[in-house]
């Protein structure tokens, strides 16, 4: 049946036609983001998962940043570790000078305090963004600094921040309020550290500071005319223990520096495995959707083609008429 009211060709053409143009929307849509699922409304389980691993993304780059901060601080204090040992190293050897035969102590005993001076000034300069572990100026311990070091969530969607501890009361040098807190400036017991102790004690410090609330009463270690062999000796097993926990320390830190070289490493090539991830969930595959845009186009040419055909249908029945 021929109907002029009911042009069925004409929308069915159409009805195609809208479809066609529908798909084009979205995959020139899918080109200009460079998104497969740009929205909810795309695919909602994509969309979700992809929010999420962004937002834990953002995260990860804090921690990353963390890190670097934290890396950063350790750097500082190594750094300064590795030179007091070095001073100390050089003290350790001026007294062991001073028990030649005929040496004039108190030459060596100003080139000690001069090496003093510099470990003061290397202990009070190896400070990064207002911390300094090497030096402490409050009466209490300086305690545990944490780094962030990782951005967790379990599978129940919980998330946790995992961080990385350092003991900083462990390498201190001096204590500038509390002088038994620090390497430097604590007392070592000479006796103590003889292979035999005689159970007297002899205690020593390398480092005397001023205006403390808590001091130390051991010697400090210098020389004068008049210091004996046995008081050399003593003074020298102090330095040797005292290097010994300097450098178990700087053990400690370097054991630290490498941690947390490993972790910053591991965060940034997580963050390229997420981005990778979320990018296989999302992102538009462009030689496909470029493909499909030459067939859409030439698909809608067709159908503009098809219902201009089928609107002209009906004016062949003008014919029939004449």
């Amino acid at each position: 049946m021929t109907s002029i009211n009911t042009n069925t060709s004409a929308m069915t053409a159409l009805q195609s036609l809208s479809m066609i143009n529908s798909s084009l929307d979205q995959t020139q849509s899918r080109i200009s983001t460079g998104y497969r699922v740009g929205a909810a409304s795309d695919n909602a389980a994509y969309w979700s998962i992809a929010t999420t691993m962004r937002s834990d993304n953002k995260a990860l780059g804090a921690v990353e940043d963390a890190l670097g901060l934290g890396q950063a601080k350790v750097d500082v204090a190594y750094t300064g570790m590795e030179a007091a040992i070095d001073v100390t190293s050089e003290i350790k050897a001026k007294l062991l000078a001073a028990l030649e035969p005929g040496v004039d102590k108190t030459k060596i005993n100003s080139e000690l305090s001069e090496l003093k001076n510099q470990l003061s000034s290397i202990a009070s300069s190896a400070s990064f963004s207002g911390e300094n572990w090497l030096q402490n100026s409050t009466a209490a311990a300086a305690g545990t600094k944490n780094v962030v070091s990782s951005f967790n969530r379990d599978s129940a969607g919980n998330v946790s921040v995992g961080t990385i501890g350092l003991n900083v009361s462990n390498m201190t040098l001096i204590g500038t309020d509390d002088e038994t807190q620090g390497f430097l400036t604590k007392d070592y017991d000479a006796d103590q550290l003889l292979a035999t102790p005689t159970a007297t004690p002899d205690n020593y410090r390398l480092i005397d500071v001023t205006g403390e609330t808590t001091s130390a009463t051991g010697t400090v270690i210098a020389l004068a005319s008049t210091t004996t062999d046995a008081q050399v000796n003593a003074m020298v097993r102090v330095v040797d223990k005292i290097l010994s926990d300097m450098t178990t320390a700087a053990s400690n830190l370097g054991a630290s520096k490498t941690r947390m070289d490993i972790q910053s490493e591991f965060v940034s090539n997580l963050r390229n495995s997420i981005d990778k991830g979320v990018g296989t969930l999302v992102d538009a595959d462009m030689t496909e959707e470029s493909t499909r845009l030459k067939a859409l186009q030439t698909q809608q040419q067709l159908g503009v083609q098809a219902l201009s055909i089928a609107n002209s249908s009906s004016q062949s029945v003008l014919s029939l008429f004449r």
